[in-house]
């Protein structure tokens, strides 16, 4: 075995929030701009100019299956977008209910759109509004 690690473990990736702490401290602290399909919330970071994205999407949006298909699409979506997420900040995106129904009807195409505003909003204003 090359690498010392505990069976329970879970394995950290760079560029993701993956601690409850972590996004209680963006939901709290945090400001955020919304859509029909999204919410995003950013909260800026000491000490780092990676840009941190963690994703929520609840029993609201669907089924497991739905659930796994958004957090897919949002995933592959945040990666496309990668240069506009706000570097030095934790970024936590939440889909909302009417998610499910844009990437069935859209797919990924309708997921990066939506993000793409939110995220366009974020850069014009210099900043996450509350």
């Amino acid at each position: 075995m090359t690498e010392a690690r505990h069976a329970g473990a879970p394995r950290r990736r760079p560029g993701r929030l993956s601690r409850s702490a972590e996004f209680d401290r963006v939901y709290r602290n945090g400001r955020s701009v919304a859509n029909r399909y999204l919410v995003l919330y950013a909260f800026p970071r000491d000490g780092s100019d990676l840009g941190r994205v963690g994703l929520s999407v609840g029993r609201k949006v669907g089924g497991a299956v739905e659930r796994n298909r958004v957090k897919r699409l949002l995933r592959e979506a945040c990666t496309t977008h990668a240069e506009a997420i706000p570097q030095g900040h934790d970024v936590v995106v939440v889909a909302r209910s009417d998610a499910a129904a844009l990437a069935r009807e859209h797919g990924l195409a309708g997921i990066e759109c939506a993000l793409a505003e939110l995220l366009t909003s974020v850069k014009r204003e210099g900043e996450v509004r509350a």
